[in-house]
Parts: C-alpha cells; structure tokens; sequence
C-alpha cells in the first residue's frame, strides 16, 4: 500500500538542507510513496501549506544552499492548540509519515505531536551547530566551519596587515562546536567556548596573558580571539571593553552573523544530507516512530527524540586538546 509522506524544514536553514529533500523524493519515487512539502516549517503544516515534490524538483537541487521549502519559526505550536491543529491537519492531509528536517527545537515541536497524532515522526538534523545529541555531525554543520575558517582567514589577513587584534564572533546558540573548529582550522590564537568559560574576569585574564606572552616573543603581531555567540557578558563590545581596561586598545570586533548558515553545501554536508535523507524514507511504514536518525562511525542510527536534547553532547576531545597545544597549555587552564 502506497504510503503519503510529508516533509518540513523548521527553525534556522542550514546547507544541505536541499539535498535531503533531494535525497526523500528521490527514495519516494523509488518506493512508491507520494511525498509532500509543507512550507515555512511549522506555519505551513498548520495552513496546509503544502505543495507535492516530485522528481521535477530535484534540478540542481543537491548544490543549492538554504531550503526549497523555507523555514520559519513557529509561536502557535508552542500552545496545546496548536499542537492539536497540527495532528489534525495531518490527519485531513491522510499523511502517514512526518519527516522534519530541524534542531532540538524542531524535535520537540515534533515529539508534542507525536502525544496527539497516530503516524509516524522522524527527524533529521539540520543545524549549523551541530548540538543534537545522538549524531556525529548534523547537516549544514560542516559547510559553516569552512565558511567561518574562509572569512577568519580573510581577517587574518588584514590584522596581519595592521598588526592589530581581532575579536570574530561566530555561531553556534548555545554550543562550541563551531567556534572551536573553526578556530582550530584557522589557526586562530584563542577560542571562547561556552563548555569551558567560567567567568568573564578568569578568561580576560587568559587573554590578556597569552596576548602579553605572545607579543613579549614576537612583538607587535597580530592576534585572532574566535567567541561563540551568547558567551561573554555583553557581546563582542564587552569583551573589546574589557581589553582596553588592560590597555589592550588596537582592537577590531568582527560578528560573521548569517552568512555562516547561507552557501552552497560542502561535501561533508552533501553526502550526510543524502544518506540521513534515504535511511529516513526507508523506515517509512516499520514500527519506528519518534525518533530522530542520525550516523556514528559513519553508520545511520536511530535515536529517541527526546535524547537529542535531554543529552549533552560533548565537543571532541581530540579538537580540544589539539586547541590547548595551539593556544599553549602554559597560559590556559582550558
């Protein structure tokens, strides 16, 4: 019996998104489903906002950033209301599988469905900060480290030029993942994350030493600090303050902002983006529901939704001690 599948894309776009799609229409053709597109994340499930995808969509979709089906963020699902809207309007929709393409936030929008609706939920991470729990890597994650490192790059270049110290902001929510690679991959002098950040008064501390220290050894170089987003009290502004209050005052705050989550999708990203996308369409229509697919050790797995967020995931130990080596262990208490 052919099965109705329905897909979305919710909270923050990330590269790779598309070729999931891409990779769900092209497994619906081959198994028979009829597979549709609910636009603008959960707004469109709730408006019956759908549109069918057929094999005429997938041109040149693999290498397109962003997403086909838009995304948004969603109040009205945050209410027992609309969590009962959404279930109905599956329902009226005939669907048997929701597959949606998210973060942690997405994932529970979808596990307060599951408790009102009968089908099946899958989920498939897409975020560029690759904080779900659960998955070695989640889609768009790798394409913005490359975009970070690119644009730190371009920094470095400049505070060469000039000598000065620069303060790149990048994102991540509430995790380090980005910002240590991207500053491991950039040869960044030091790095703020918010697994490892105490205080304000302890890090300033750090930073003004391993700044001291460096330019005591080599004079007046130039000196690259990677922040996470939402770490330092204040933002880029307040950690360029603290700095002048140690008569560090050449300082230049750069936020990369969005342009980390727009661009065309690297490898790394193209080739998880398909393989979640295909293992997701082949649990279609077996017992497995509520659960979010993944890959370890290079392997597609199954996770319970309500572990993606109610486990922390720890940043890699390797990358970390290889940024303690680079930012030198004898001025960091990392």
């Amino acid at each position: 019996m052919s099965k109705r599948v329905a897909i979305l894309t919710s909270g923050g776009d990330a590269p790779g998104m598309n070729a999931c799609i891409r990779a769900s229409i092209i497994a619906c053709q081959k198994a028979n489903y009829t597979l549709l597109g609910y636009k603008h994340g959960y707004n469109g499930l709730l408006q019956q906002e759908y549109i069918p995808l057929s094999l005429d969509s997938t041109h040149n979709l693999i290498q397109q950033g962003g997403t086909i089906l838009h995304s948004a963020r969603c109040k009205e699902l945050k209410s027992h209301e609309g969590i009962k809207k959404a279930a109905n309007n599956l329902m009226k929709a005939e669907i048997d599988t929701l597959i949606v393409i998210g973060g942690d936030g997405s994932f529970r929008g979808a596990a307060e469905i599951g408790k009102e609706w009968k089908g099946q939920i899958l989920g498939i991470p897409g975020t560029i900060d690759n904080d779900i729990s659960g998955t070695d890597a989640t889609i768009g994650y790798f394409t913005a480290i490359d975009t970070a490192m690119s644009s730190i790059d371009k920094v470095r270049d400049t505070a060469d030029a000039f000598e000065r110290i620069f303060l790149i902001e990048v994102m991540g929510r509430n995790a380090g993942f980005l910002a240590l690679n991207a500053a491991l991959s950039s040869a960044a002098d030091y790095v703020v994350v918010p697994e490892f950040f105490e205080s304000a008064d302890k890090e300033i501390e750090k930073i003004v030493t391993q700044i001291k220290a460096q330019r005591a050894l080599k004079g007046p170089v130039s000196f690259i600090v990677v922040v996470a987003e939402n770490v330092w009290p204040k933002g880029l502004s307040g950690l360029t303050e603290e700095l002048m209050k140690h008569d560090i005052s050449d300082v230049r705050p750069v936020t990369l902002g969005h342009v980390q989550r727009g661009g065309s999708p690297v490898a790394q990203d193209r080739l998880l983006a398909t393989t979640l996308g295909e293992f997701a369409i082949s649990l279609v229509g077996s017992d497995i529901t509520n659960i979010m697919v993944g890959e370890v050790n290079q392997r597609p797995v199954t996770v319970p939704l309500h572990k993606t967020w109610e486990n922390t995931k720890p940043l890699n130990e390797a990358h970390v001690e290889a940024m303690r080596t680079l930012m030198n262990e004898r001025y960091s208490s990392w």
